[in-house]
Parts: C-alpha cells; structure tokens; sequence
C-alpha cells in the first residue's frame, strides 16, 4: 500500500471538514485505491502549527477540532514560525493551501503553491488568487516538476467543473457562460424575498448560520463572483483575466421594495455571471438581473449554484449544486488529492 502524505496550510472550517472527511474515507480508499492518506502538517495564523511525519491521529486531531482547541503541543519535533518555512520543512507529498482569498494579488497563496511545486510536491487549492494571478506559471511548473496543481474546490465547491473539462471532454472549446456562483448573495437574496428581510437583515441571517463572512464585502460587492468568473475564463476559455478585469456591480442597492415589484412582474433578482466573446473581445460581467420564470437561474434558491458553459460541439452544458456546505468543498480537494496521486505513481 501506498502511503501519501498531506500537509495543510490553513485551517479554518473547509480544513476542518476536509480532516472529518479524510477519517470517514480514509478505509475505504484504502480499500479501493491501495493509498493510505496521512495528513504529516497543518500550519495556520491563529490555530498553531504541527509536524508529525509519521501522520497524526485523526481522532485526537478531531476531538480538539470538537473542543475549540489550538495545535499547540501536538507536533515532537520544533515548529516553523511562518507558512513559508513550514512549506520548506514539512515531509510532504501534497500540499493542500486553504487559506483566505486575496483578490488583487493572490498573495501568500501563490508564493505557497509555487514553493510546494518547487519542492517536487503536488499543489491542491481551494483559493481561487492562485488561479487568477499565476495559472499559466504554476501549470508550467508543475509540468516541469512532473507534479500536478489542482483546484475544483475554487468554484462551485466539489462540483466537477475543472475535471470535467481536463479529463472527460478533450478538444472541447468553451465560449461563453453564464450562471450563479455565490451562494451568500443567493441565499440573501432568497431571504429578502421568501422572508421579506431587509438587506442588513439578511446578511445577519447568513452570518448566524456560517454562511457569510463578518466584513461580507467580498460577496454583496461581487468580488467573490469576479474572481470566480476570472478562474473560469482563465481556465476553460483559456484568456487570462484578473477580477479587476471583471465588470463588477453587487446587490447593495436592492431592497425588499425592488425583490417585490420584480415577483409582481413574475421575475427574480439575481447575481448573475456572464462571459462571452463580441465583436473579437471578451465581456465578463457580475451585476444582478431580473431573471424570467422560463431561465434555469430562476429556480436557483438559497446557496444553490448553476453554472451553464457554451460550448463549440456539444452545445449547452449545466451543472447545478444544490445546498453546499464545507464538507462538499473539502470533498474537492479529496478528490483532486486523489486524481493527482493516481495519474502521477
């Protein structure tokens, strides 16, 4: 049996989940795949760090997950004072990178999935800034390392967007896009209109349940959308494109009023993503609409997601995720450990 180590930079709730999921799948890939995943490292900003190169119970790691606990005292051997370092340190086959998103540069997440690469170890993300700001650099590197750089989690979850199109639709040239890719934004606006919240109200709700970020800027300014719109051009459409590149308007200025009148007229707001080309250039644009009964948006409700991909030979392709949660994006990464693992023996 095959073992692979896995370290973790970053640890919040998609980390946590990921460590829950691991020790309830963890016989059966062994039983299926022949591979014994140990996680060997976490290294976090709040939590502590810790070293074990022969693998951490799981159990113990759950149950100071469950207790509120920090890492502190779990590792046997000196830790390293900053994730760069640790990166450098920890044995490792795959680093899994899950820290915050930073819009404008990607920064420390790029210079962490470039120095794994670097260290001949694969390199999975849910932290779409590496995506957008060095794609083309960490693909290269990775093909040079003979390593893989994976990152289905970064949009839509554990959806199969990436892969799809990497290993089950060779050839096949995406031209355009459109769809709902925030879950916080669609579950706010379903509250305002199911509930009748106000916008503040709303926010408030999401926040109570895990959903929305305390500063939630990132999601009713549309940043998140952007950049997620940003990873799939760069990727699929294969066009380089930064978030800041992305026409940009978020829901702020709806209110219950607007959700209102737009049921009387038998439509629904929406955060919308779109992508096309026109006229030799490419539009990419986040804004809400009034999406008609007869659009497959229509029916997208709390943090459900669509995601609909033109295509040049196979026409319209949807992809829906109904009801996410981190256990789901923490699937993402299992999978993309998997798929590394297995096509690079």
């Amino acid at each position: 049996m095959r073992t692979v180590s896995v370290a973790l930079v970053g640890f919040g709730n998609v980390g946590k989940a990921f460590v829950r999921l691991l020790a309830r799948k963890q016989e059966d890939i062994r039983q299926r795949y022949d591979l014994d995943i140990r996680i060997t490292g976490i290294a976090t900003r709040r939590h502590g760090t810790v070293i074990t190169p022969e693998g951490m119970d799981l159990q113990v790691l759950l149950d100071r997950i469950q207790r509120g606990s920090d890492l502190n005292g779990l590792s046997p051997y000196p830790v390293p004072e900053d994730t760069f370092t640790f990166i450098q340190k920890v044995p490792a086959d795959v680093l899994v990178e899950i820290t915050p998103v930073n819009y404008e540069t990607g920064e420390p997440a790029l210079t962490h999935i470039r120095m794994a690469l670097q260290r001949g170890m694969h390199a999975v993300t849910a932290n779409k800034g590496p995506v957008v700001h060095g794609y083309q650099e960490l693909q290269a590197l990775a093909r040079e390392q003979g390593r893989a750089f994976f990152f289905e989690s970064t949009v839509m979850d554990g959806a199969p967007i990436f892969s799809l199109f990497r290993e089950a639709l060779p050839g096949v040239k995406v031209t355009g896009l459109e769809g709902i890719l925030n879950s916080t934004t669609n579950l706010i606006l379903t509250r305002m209109e199911t509930h009748g919240e106000s916008l503040d109200e709303a926010v408030a709700y999401a926040q109570s349940i895990g959903i929305a970020e305390t500063d939630p800027s990132g999601d009713i300014d549309g940043w998140d959308a952007a950049i997620k719109v940003a990873a799939l051009v760069t990727v699929l459409m294969g066009h380089p494109l930064k978030p800041q590149d992305v026409q940009r308007e978020g829901i702020r200025h709806l209110t219950p009023e607007d959700i209102h009148r737009a049921r009387e007229e038998g439509r629904r707001w929406k955060l919308v993503c779109r992508a096309y080309w026109e006229n030799g250039s490419l539009v990419a644009r986040v804004a809400p609409e009034k999406v008609a009964s007869h659009s497959p948006l229509y029916s997208v409700m709390g943090t459900s997601s669509l995601l609909r991909l033109e295509t040049d030979v196979l026409g319209d392709l949807s992809i829906r995720e109904d009801d996410p949660s981190p256990e789901t994006t923490a699937y993402g990464l299992l999978a993309d450990i998997l798929n590394a693992v297995r096509a690079r023996t």
